[in-house]
């Protein structure tokens, strides 16, 4: 067989050979994506009866309330029992309050996020936050600070959504200085990303933590709900962007969300 025969043979194996790599890879990703359709159907379909079973609670749990307040005013103040029956009664109401809070705070995350997208100026929304949140923190004993970009950074966000994963990020460092301490906000563009971040003087977050705490429902708080962080993952996830959390057991954390800025 000539060279050249022999450079055609060669030449169809080769070609055959990508054809039926490329043909694999292609099966690979239609199974896996097939794999990922169904798993999202599931994680809609549970959603949407989750949210509805959670909704069908809230309704008789209004009701339980307003009966439990109406009980309180129906009490006689010089009977013998009022400050034991009003002192239950109170403790009873207080626990429907926050199963209550806790229901609402479920609806928000497991609930449909459609984003109002807009080109926002990331320095002028972290201002604005600072400004709302300073007398909480004040109250707190927690001082914050703001690094800012020279130049404006714009972002296509829905304002409101991202303020909300910012605010949860500042609450959850301030709950975590007790005693009082510093937070710092800064921004900073890298490329096509730029990153928001949320840094404390806490105490830090345990290393075996640490990859648990973005799960809904996971909180070491006493009376934390555990959908805060959580739900801020789900706002940077839906912006196209991502969650990170660094942190030091005795020095703090730094908590960054990570957003497409072109």
């Amino acid at each position: 067989m000539s060279g050249f025969a022999w450079g055609v043979v060669i030449g169809g194996g080769v070609t055959f050979a990508l054809a039926a790599i490329a043909a694999v890879y292609a099966y690979e990703r239609f199974v896996l994506l097939e794999r990922r359709t169904r798993h999202a159907e599931r994680l809609a379909e549970l959603g949407s009866l989750t949210s509805g079973l959670a909704h069908e609670i809230k309704n008789p749990l209004s009701t339980v309330q307003l009966n439990l307040q109406l009980l309180r005013e129906d009490l006689d103040p010089h009977h013998p029992s009022y400050p034991r029956l009003t002192n239950r009664l109170h403790t009873v109401h207080r626990e429907a309050g926050r199963l209550s809070e806790i229901l609402d705070d479920f609806l928000r995350y497991a609930g449909r996020i459609e984003l109002d997208r807009k080109p926002i100026d990331l320095n002028r929304m972290l201002e604005e936050l600072v400004d709302f949140f300073t007398p909480q923190a004040q109250v707190h004993k927690v001082r914050i600070g703001l690094a800012k970009h020279e130049a404006p950074v714009v972002a296509h966000v829905d304002e409101r959504m991202l303020k909300q994963a910012v605010l949860n990020l500042m609450l959850n460092a301030v709950q975590a200085m007790t005693g009082g301490g510093e937070m710092i906000l800064s921004l900073t563009p890298r490329g096509r990303e730029a990153s928001i971040d949320v840094a404390d003087t806490g105490p830090g977050i345990a290393p075996d933590a640490l990859g648990q705490i973005f799960q809904a429902y996971y909180t070491t708080k006493r009376g934390g709900t555990g959908i805060g962080l959580a739900m801020a993952k789900r706002i940077a996830d839906e912006h196209g962007g991502s969650i990170d959390v660094k942190s030091e057991v005795g020095k703090g954390s730094d908590f960054s969300i990570a957003l497409p800025i072109h």
